[in-house]
């Protein structure tokens, strides 16, 4: 019976050219001030005995003799063998130290520890092969060994050492009694302790968060966090998100990432999940913790922050609600009092005082007591010739406007105004755009082009937007020929560093791309990356339009363009997505290269193969990718101590990288790169009942209201029935879910069904 387990994590196996280690295995109990070391009792007897401790493997499903030796007192060959005294019926072992075998002597090793256990009857309780594993009674030992059992050793020595796990090992107590010639020959049945993980291997060591690069992120998810860590293992960790409350777990889900997002055992670059409340009204705070599969081991927990959803980011919904002055504010009473010229204070400021009626006009007057120098009746006459000047140009523009019914000569007179801007800073070629007036927008063109020395086309709004980036943002195509026509410059970037083809590209596919690309200079956009490192092309795929999409590649975009944070292609980010249609038309049409490279050497069937994505992988493997193509992340890590014993291999210390083959997450993906042919799971697409609103009794409605209500997304329908606009006005009224879906509710034979 094991009375102490050995210390399963922190005990550092070490390499011969380490020398002696500093203090043996420690108990599983053991402390700072209150060492404790593995301890067995012999059960049910009081005597002499011999007690021989081996190392054996933790994973497999029989154990089998380890590789490594013990080291220490009592220790030769790799085992231990100590005596109890007659008094005593435990025995513990304070010295024991683990010897790490380097890869190359492992087979080696391996078969010398078989022989000596064989030849010394300490073989019990191990699978080394099926005929030496039934030699297992109570004979003399030490036994000689034929040359056919010499060979059944070597071949099972060979075999099980491809498949041993270097990092782990377990402890085999075999206790042996007394016999009547004095040897120690009765064997009792072996007992097996806990795994001993080796602190330098991935799957040992402590799990520790050291760095991100970001602690708060969007309820939409998707945000690319960098996360520096202690050693990982890229196959056997996970970034969970999650929630506690007083009643325990709210909320769980996982980073996103691939096994080629984690490098060198060190950093993982994944995006964050979707929170559970997308409708959240203030931010909240959750825990990030690094989570190992095989063990469901877990690290220190930090702090993450989720921010509610901005739906306007834009803020043209904000701007296109926005209340204008009512029209008398602007009217006047008439008089030649304003600086505008006939109406009140249409102009006010722009050329002199701002009189709303016919009265004195001289007690608006600028102060002049200090210029002595000159004569108020001279000042006077300056003064109102410059207001006759400007009432005889408006007289004129209101003259030809009648004439012709051009608005442009209206707008000639306001020309100095034309560059004014509202406290968002935008001007009225921008609230033009705002609220698709399409005719102000081309007659305030028409006077626009007619300036010289200003670039109103092209002035920015606080948002760093152009009347071009609203356009195509709104998704006025006509907007945007008009301005285009009229000169906007469409190479101009918004505070994202998008140009208006960034920005048309992750639309819906309404042909603004391919207007675009009719100008010349558009298509030197095409390779333009905003400040995110990202191409047009780029944002076609992760914004999932495929309409756009062609309409890039046939405007010549850069298939093989790469992103500037890690070298992917969009090949790659629809690999990443799963997203089988975009990655076909770049395949199809786009003629895109299969085996493209990022900065680490990973492929789009690395990427596909690591998520254990079927149908990426099939695909690719159609289109000829190559499954045995190595990246530059190496297959194994090699320690430095190892590295130092192995000098004089023949392969001069190289090492592999890593393949699609080493990175498939399934059994399925693994047959596909093999060769084996994708046979699709026939599905029968799910329809949903369809139904109309009108046809709900009152109680229904009342529940469906309440779980709107009690959920929190009833704002999020909102947005979806393209009532998103009214959240504001909902949000008034006690019961917002009832008076959005009255608002939304139809006659039922206008055929507007809802699902």
């Amino acid at each position: 019976q094991i009375l102490e387990q050995p210390k399963q994590r922190g005990f550092r196996f070490r390499y011969g050219c380490e020398g002696p280690s500093h203090g043996g295995l420690p108990g599983a109990s053991s402390e700072k001030n209150r060492k404790t070391y593995p301890t067995v009792k012999i059960c049910n007897y009081q005597g002499q005995a011999r007690v021989v401790v081996q190392l054996v493997t933790a994973l497999t499903q029989l154990p089998q003799l380890h590789a490594h030796s013990l080291v220490g007192k009592q220790c030769d060959k790799g085992i231990c063998i100590a005596d109890l005294q007659s008094k005593d019926s435990t025995i513990s072992f304070p010295n024991l130290g683990i010897l790490h075998v380097t890869k190359k002597n492992v087979a080696k090793t391996l078969e010398e520890r078989m022989v000596e256990a064989f030849r010394m009857g300490y073989n019990c309780g191990v699978a080394i092969h099926p005929e030496v594993d039934a030699l297992q009674g109570e004979v003399r030992v030490p036994r000689e060994l034929s040359d056919h059992q010499r060979s059944m050793i070597s071949s099972a020595a060979a075999s099980q050492a491809k498949e041993m796990d270097l990092s782990v090992v377990r402890l085999m107590f075999t206790a042996f009694l007394p016999d009547s010639d004095g040897g120690f020959s009765r064997r009792l049945e072996p007992v097996v302790s806990e795994p001993i993980y080796d602190s330098k291997a991935p799957n040992a060591s402590n799990l520790k968060i050291v760095r991100m690069d970001r602690t708060a992120g969007c309820v939409t998810g998707g945000e690319e966090v960098y996360l520096l860590c202690d050693k990982v293992q890229k196959d056997d960790i996970q970034v969970r998100f999650y929630e506690e409350d007083d009643s325990g777990l709210t909320w769980e889900a996982l980073g996103d990432f691939s096994p080629t997002d984690v490098h060198r055992q060190f950093a993982i670059v994944f995006k964050t999940p979707k929170y559970r409340d997308q409708n959240l009204q203030k931010p909240t705070s959750v825990f990030v913790q690094l989570k190992r599969k095989s063990d469901n081991e877990t690290s220190e927990p930090k702090p993450f922050t989720y921010h509610p959803q901005i739906i306007d980011k834009e803020e043209v919904q904000r701007k296109r609600q926005k209340t204008l002055p009512n029209f008398q504010d602007f009217s006047g009473h008439g008089g030649g009092g304003s600086g505008g010229g006939g109406g009140g204070g249409l102009y006010r400021g722009g050329g002199g005082p701002a009189s709303g009626h016919g009265g004195k006009s001289n007690q608006h007057l600028p102060e002049i007591s200090w210029l002595s120098s000159f004569c108020v009746c001279d000042l006077m006459s300056n003064w109102n010739e410059a207001l006759m000047e400007a009432t005889r140009r408006q007289l004129d523009a209101l003259f030809r406007y009648s004439v012709t019914g051009d608005s442009a000569y209206l707008l000639a007179p306001q020309r100095p105004l034309m560059a004014a801007q509202d406290e968002d800073g935008d001007t009225g070629l921008h609230l033009a755009v705002l609220h698709s007036q399409q005719e102000a927008l081309t007659s305030l063109t028409q006077v626009v082009s007619a300036l010289t020395g200003e670039e109103v086309l092209n002035m920015r709004n606080h948002l760093y937007q152009t009347p071009l980036h609203l356009a195509v943002i709104t998704q006025q195509k006509q907007a945007a020929e008009v301005l285009l026509l009229a000169g906007a410059d469409p190479t101009l970037t918004d505070r994202q560093g998008n140009t208006v083809l960034h920005l048309a590209a992750q639309q819906e596919g309404d042909g603004m791309v391919e207007l675009l690309l009719r100008r010349r200079e558009m298509r030197e956009l095409l390779q333009f990356s905003n400040t995110a490192g990202l191409c047009a092309i780029h944002l076609a795929v992760l914004a999932n339009r495929l309409a756009a999409l062609r309409e890039l590649l046939v405007g010549g975009a850069d298939v093989e363009a790469q992103e500037r944070s890690g070298g992917r292609t969009a090949l790659h980010l629809a690999t990443e997505t799963d997203n089988v249609s975009l990655a076909g038309c770049l395949l199809l049409e786009g003629n895109a290269k299969v085996d493209s490279c990022t900065f680490n050497g990973s492929t789009p069937l690395h990427v596909a193969a690591g998520r254990g994505s079927i149908k990426l992988t099939a695909l690719l493997m159609a289109a000829g990718a190559d499954p045995h193509r190595e990246n530059f992340e190496p297959l194994f890590i090699r320690d430095e101590e190892e590295e130092d014993d192995e000098e004089e291999e023949d392969d001069e210390g190289y090492i592999s990288g890593t393949t699609p083959v080493n990175m498939a997450a399934s059994p399925e993906v693994l047959d596909l790169l093999n060769g084996q042919e994708y046979e699709p799971r026939s599905q029968q697409a799910f329809i949903p009942p369809q139904g109309d609103l009108s046809v709900l009794d009152v109680q229904v409605k009342r529940a469906v209201c309440g779980a709107l209500e009690a959920e929190g997304c009833w704002e999020n329908l909102a947005h979806h029935l393209g009532l998103g606009i009214l959240n504001t006005a909902f949000r008034l009224s006690p019961n917002p879910a009832r008076t959005l879906l009255e608002s939304y509710e139809v006659p039922a034979n206008s055929g507007l069904t809802t699902g």
